[in-house]
């Protein structure tokens, strides 16, 4: 560990911040710290299922490394200890340690379904599409999508991305081990996706690590340099820091308040910001570290305020009373400013332990861990409760109904997501509180009210008084607007000046919708034009089935807001036609490919095609320049009978003469079958084939290690194994394997038959 990295590693000891494993490499032990840390929050849990979770997963992962060379188990227990840290509920836990398993491993969620019931395999099943999502971004289509996919799997259930959190906060902790580039790359996607989801969910605990982490990677000159500066002042700021603890402690006992005060450094990536952002060096900033003051009761918390006050001179202007008006992600406190001894500016932050708990865990402190008695309404309770105050997910999911453009949806989603912009606080006239982007304007408000009011906005009044349109809310102020039945809609001009998302989106969806029929008619004339300047047949191009194409790649729902688009502008005439131009091109050539084959085959219908599967690939005597495969739905091995089926682009099929999809095949079809035979005789030397048996028999103990031991005695690679039992009891085991013959799979299929409770043995045909 080099010097820089000792330091970093002290000063974060000083934050009580996620428990960090590094120095575990044994996974027995991982897994007793994480008993442990259970036990902690939940002293009397039932842990048998989390015994059981380990043991499934230490088994599904056996043999597979990390990049640094640990057994690959040891990330699933850190993922479940940090979840545990978090205090989540068992199920979380449990998927923790699961959810690499179906990705990696030969387990599938039909598995984790019967060991661990419907709710566990389906928040791993979640957290494994999250896992094969890119957040590339020069993709914007792409990352636009895969977000939206993001955030639909959290609108399912939160504990999802919790889950997907904490799977980031281990990788990125162990980054190192990784290339340059993808370093870099990770770090990015954190600091850009991941960290900001944590604040928005009020996870300040792990959105502070995976800021660090990221600035680490993305800036590590700027880190180090951080790191190396604030170690060198440690022992006089902590004696600065304590000197004022211990004269708030003795304040707070003389006024009869029971507190719990704390000195902390702020961490790295917020001071990097305040450098960034006020153009100054580490020595110009000077509130580096806060005071955080725990009380008991809301009352309390602003006894204690004026306590502070009185002990030291507040800085105008930065007192901010979170608890009357909480932050969007539930975050309450007081935070005031305040002048210390020598001079020295720094912050205070007062609130009460279950505030506190809100602060460092968020949204996961609504799924607290449970026992299975009642576990279904309290999670129920608890996710109710959790998911009424995240507003702007459900603002989020109303922006992926109404939006068709995937960039629209990113510059929203990324401005939503902006961390560093603070709010203003306002009040409707009935007293509720509305919290606003900071320089929002009036308009801003009426679009929080409701669309309906934004656009038949005519004027406003602030504190009774008429104001422009353009006034910028200040906190306190109590706004009325005008509206007017006669009202032509919003202007254009408002988006120059809204300042919320949500404004700026509903302003948009106005005019798309008002205008929508004029814009698809102009789209329609656009690309027509576009065709004849360029000499295109439209009627042979601009094709259901080319439009697709379309669909896809720009990320819209249907044709008509493609046309509306290009009437609007937000997409080129010339980027959908030659779309469609290139699926044309493609779609003739698959027709010349197959008119050239069915040709082949009609000239020589009495010649059959002989297959052989070389280092190379499949090789086909009789036709030339064809594609072959093998089909998947009755995988054909040397010594079956086969037969050729002539696929629409795709080149030629081989199929076994007793298919089930080539008996039933239609009249129509037939005339693209053609006879094929294997080249050479059916075994060649060292060719593998795969192919699929069921075995059905009368379940019992030790059925699936007899079969186990017969397959490893012929010395068969196992591809896949899947069994289920009926209410019969009789059980059907399907297995995938490697073979070379035909004559091969018979000896294994005759020495499988002799197996006590065998009943039957079948090839799979479709």
């Amino acid at each position: 560990m080099s010097m820089t990295e000792a330091q970093v590693k002290e000063i974060q000891e000083d934050d009580k911040s996620i428990k960090v494993m590094e120095d575990f490499t044994d996974p027995e032990k991982l897994y007793q710290e994480l008993i442990r840390s259970v036990a902690r929050y939940h002293p009397s849990a039932d842990i048998s299922m989390i015994e059981k979770a380990y043991q499934v997963a230490y088994r599904a992962h056996e043999g597979q490394v990390r990049k640094s060379g640990e057994p690959y188990i040891i990330h699933p227990v850190c993922v479940a200890i940090i979840l545990a840290d978090l205090e989540l509920d068992k199920e979380s836990i449990v998927a923790g340690l699961l959810h690499d398993v179906v990705e990696d491993t030969d387990m599938t969620t039909e598995d984790l379904t019967r060991l661990f019931g419907e709710e566990v395999a389906l928040l791993v099943d979640g957290v494994t599409k999250l896992g094969q999502l890119s957040y590339s971004a020069d993709k914007v289509d792409e990352q636009a999508e895969n977000l939206r996919k993001m955030f639909l799997a959290m609108a399912k259930d939160i504990r999802v991305i919790l889950i997907k959190l904490a799977d980031r906060l281990h990788n990125m902790r162990t980054l190192k081990y990784m290339r340059p580039e993808k370093q870099r790359e990770k770090a990015r996607e954190t600091m850009d996706i991941y960290a900001p989801i944590a604040q928005r969910l009020g996870i300040s605990k792990v959105k502070i690590e995976l800021d660090d982490l990221a600035l680490k990677y993305l800036e590590p000159e700027v880190y180090y340099d951080l790191v190396s500066q604030i170690s060198d002042k440690k022992s006089v700021r902590e004696k600065y820091v304590q000197s004022i603890v211990a004269e708030v402690r003795q304040h707070m006992e003389n006024a009869s308040i029971d507190a719990d005060v704390q000195g902390r450094v702020k961490h790295f990536f917020s001071i990097y910001k305040k450098m960034v952002n006020q153009d100054k060096t580490l020595d110009q900033i000077y509130d580096l570290f806060a005071v955080r003051i725990l009380v008991e009761s809301v009352k309390d918390c602003y006894a204690a305020l004026g306590v502070i006050h009185e002990m030291y001179k507040p800085i105008p202007g930065r007192f901010k009373d979170y608890i009357a008006m909480p932050k969007p992600n539930m975050y309450q406190s007081l935070h005031t400013t305040l002048i210390g001894p020598k001079g020295q500016p720094f912050e205070i932050q007062i609130r009460t332990y279950e505030m506190h708990r809100t602060a460092e865990y968020g949204i996961a402190a609504h799924w607290k861990y449970k026992e299975s008695g009642g576990s279904d309404q309290q999670n129920m309770e608890g996710k109710d409760s959790a998911e009424a105050k995240l507003t702007w997910l459900r603002q989020i999911l109303e922006w992926q109904r109404d939006m068709s453009d995937n960039r629209e949806f990113m510059s929203l989603l990324k401005s939503d997501l902006d961390l560093f912009s603070e709010s203003v606080y306002c009040f409707t006239p009935g007293g509720d509180v509305k919290t606003l982007p900071n320089g929002s304007n009036p308009i801003d408000f009426a679009y929080s009210i409701h669309s309906a009011v934004g656009n038949k906005m005519i004027g406003a009044r602030v504190n009774g008084k008429l104001v422009p349109i353009d006034y910028v809310i200040k906190n306190g102020d109590r706004i009325e607007i005008i509206t007017s039945q006669n009202s032509k809609g919003p202007s254009r001009d408002w988006l120059n000046i809204v300042k919320s998302t949500q404004a700026k989106n509903k302003i948009n969806q106005w005019f798309k919708t008002e205008f929508k029929e004029g814009n698809i008619i102009k789209g329609k004339e656009l690309i027509a034009q576009y065709c004849r300047m360029k000499g295109i047949q439209m009627a042979q191009v601009v094709r259901p089935e080319y439009q697709e194409s379309v669909l896809r790649k720009y990320g819209f729902r249907d044709w008509e807001s493609v046309m509306a688009a290009v009437g609007h502008g937000g997409l080129k005439e010339g980027q959908v036609v030659n779309k469609m131009v290139e699926e044309y091109e493609k779609a003739r050539k698959k027709e010349v490919t197959d008119a050239k084959i069915l040709e082949s085959v009609s000239e020589s219908k009495e010649q059959k095609i002989r297959i052989a599967k070389s280092r190379s690939g499949i090789v086909v005597k009789g036709i030339d320049d064809v594609a072959v495969r093998f089909s998947k739905c009755c995988n054909p091995v040397p010594g079956d009978e086969i037969v050729g089926f002539v696929t629409r682009g795709r080149g030629v099929t081989i199929h076994r003469t007793d298919c089930v999809n080539m008996l039933h095949l239609a009249e129509s079809e037939r005339e693209r079958l053609i006879d094929a035979e294997w080249q050479g005789g059916a075994h060649r030397p060292g060719e593998k084939y795969t192919t699929e048996i069921k075995i059905y028999g009368n379940n019992r103990h030790g059925l699936l290690v007899d079969i186990s031991k017969v397959l490893t005695e012929q010395n068969i690679d196992v591809k896949s194994m899947n069994a289920r039992t009926s209410k019969q009891g009789t059980a059907t085991i399907t297995i995938s394997f490697d073979i070379s013959s035909v004559e091969e799979l018979n000896k294994i299929i005759e020495k499988l038959r002799r197996i006590e409770s065998i009943l039957d043995i079948e090839r799979s045909a479709s």
